[in-house]
């Protein structure tokens, strides 16, 4: 690979995650943590467009340690979210999504997305092809700071998950390292898509074949 320090790979990520229609419109994001810093993308900008210099760099606390060298970038609200993957799981990548598919997800689902009997489910931690995933689905409010107390409750109740659904708001999804955080990012996106067609075909996601 080329260069994989965070503060490269966070804009070549953000990069793809637009493409992807993951962060447009200065939504969505990601943090990683190496060697007990966490280098976090600015806030209120145009995801795709961040370079190397517009990255903060957090201690565990969430204090910053140093701010971009770009004038007038703000730390991000998603912030103690980020976080509350960090702390409670141990997490070292967490990437925030506005997909449409995450949003189809909660409009679809109340409190909890369910799918199974799909190759993809392979690609998240700890299941398999006959398992049934469920994530957990909370409810959005006006600053997305406000959303921390109940994300970090959804996480407790919900060990076999790694992501929570934030109803039409997005997705927070974290991972061991910045490949695992990113796989089942895509992969739950997959999932997503395949639940919305077969509602739309008249059946659920969790039928068995």
């Amino acid at each position: 690979m080329a260069n994989e320090h965070p503060r490269a790979l966070i804009p070549a990520l953000c990069r793809q995650f637009y493409d992807l229609g993951w962060c447009t419109g200065t939504g969505g994001g990601i943090a990683i943590r190496v060697d007990g810093i966490i280098y976090m993308a600015p806030s209120g900008v145009q995801k795709e467009r961040i370079s190397e210099a517009d990255i903060f760099e957090l201690d565990l606390d969430g204090q910053v340690l140093k701010a971009p060298a770009t004038p007038g970038l703000k730390l991000t609200e998603c912030s103690p979210l980020f976080f509350n993957a960090f702390r409670q799981r141990g997490a070292g990548a967490v990437i925030h999504s506005h997909s449409i598919e995450a949003l189809m997800a909660t409009v679809h689902f109340d409190t909890v997305f369910r799918v199974s009997h799909v190759e993809m489910i392979k690609g998240l931690r700890g299941y398999g092809f006959y398992d049934t995933v469920e994530i957990p689905i909370i409810a959005n409010t006006a600053r997305e700071c406000e959303l921390a107390d109940s994300m970090a409750e959804a996480i407790d109740a919900n060990p076999q998950a790694d992501a929570v659904l934030v109803q039409r708001h997005g997705i927070y999804v974290w991972g061991k390292d910045w490949q695992q955080a990113k796989t089942q990012t895509e992969c739950l996106d997959y999932l997503f898509r395949f639940a919305d067609r077969m509602i739309q075909s008249g059946r659920s996601p969790i039928d068995v074949p």
